[in-house]
């Protein structure tokens, strides 16, 4: 599968001494989703910034569709569509005349039939006509994505897509975004919701403190960095853990009526039929037992934390 954004050594220094982004090297695959993580002020919008030319970069380069961003400006944004945090468009426009403003700019000729594929599948179609000012704004935001497809990009760029927008439109905007993938178009998204790179994303890339800590296969960072938890129901509650059962580092846990036992589902030896049997040779009875692996949030913040130290 062909990159359609390499970057290389990015970095952005503001005259004031302030390092914002250091330098990233990173390279996106044509037609996939790559969620961008971490906390405010990270450098997620940065990052974005860059790549997009609002920004300009103190040193690196990025090459988008094979495109040098510094000597082939022109071609390289032509391929980017860019949805910001802030809605940032105009007010007395109408979203049909926004997109065809849109694809103007882009020196694209007029194409009704993709301005109304994109309204419909936005649900915007029956707001076609309506000034921009007297949407709601779930509406607004639909008409943002309008504006940054209507040149036809092949990489779109979606920072905080679903920012102060109700579970239901959200939910709209993770099968939008999948359509969008099924037609070729690479998606990178920037989200403070964590079960949204969960549910869409194929690889995960964690921003902290202006730098990239980490970038891999969602499955794979579950499985590399993931922890299982079980928790072991007693059928009588316990005062206090055994301290027979300290080498398993337990936690006593619902007023003492269960266990909890948290291991690396990497390891070798985990322990627990040895776990098992010795709280059986204590005459422990156990009522129920249930197993939970770690999620994508508890793999962030232990890597946020872990930076911070």
């Amino acid at each position: 599968m062909r990159n359609i954004l390499e970057i290389d050594g990015l970095c952005k220094t503001y005259a004031s001494g302030l390092q914002a982004l250091k330098p990233i090297h990173l390279s996106i695959r044509e037609g996939e989703i790559f969620a961008l993580l971490g906390p405010n002020g990270a450098g997620k919008t940065t990052l974005i910034g860059l790549v997009c030319g609002l920004l300009r970069a103190s040193g690196g380069t990025v090459r988008v569709g094979g495109f040098d961003h510094a000597s082939d400006y022109r071609q390289a944004r032509a391929l980017i569509g860019l949805v910001p945090q802030e809605l940032a468009t105009e007010m007395f426009e109408t979203p049909m005349a926004a997109m065809r403003f849109t694809r103007g700019l882009f020196a694209k000729p007029p194409n009704q039939r993709l301005i109304e594929e994109l309204l419909r599948g936005l649900s915007l179609w029956d707001k076609r006509s309506d000034r921009i000012q007297t949407l709601s704004g779930g509406m607004k935001r639909r008409v943002m994505i309008a504006k940054a497809l209507a040149h036809e990009p092949r990489l779109l760029f979606l920072d905080e897509p679903t920012a102060g927008v109700d579970v239901e439109l959200r939910r709209d905007m993770w099968a939008l975004v999948r359509g969008l993938r099924e037609r070729g178009v690479t998606i990178v998204l920037t989200t403070h919701y964590i079960e949204e790179a969960e549910e869409m994303a194929d690889r995960i890339g964690v921003i902290n403190k202006g730098e990239l800590v980490l970038v891999d296969d969602k499955s794979a960072l579950m499985r590399k960095l993931g922890s299982k938890r079980l928790t072991l129901h007693l059928q009588q509650p316990l005062p206090e853990l055994p301290t027979e059962l300290a080498a398993w580092s337990l936690n006593l846990i619902d007023q003492g009526n269960a266990f909890e036992y948290v291991f690396d589902i990497n390891a070798g030896n985990n322990r627990i039929p040895e776990l098992l049997n010795r709280i059986n040779s204590l005459g422990i009875g156990i009522r129920d037992l249930s197993t939970e692996q770690s999620s994508l949030e508890d793999i962030f913040v232990s890597l946020t934390r872990r930076e911070a130290a």
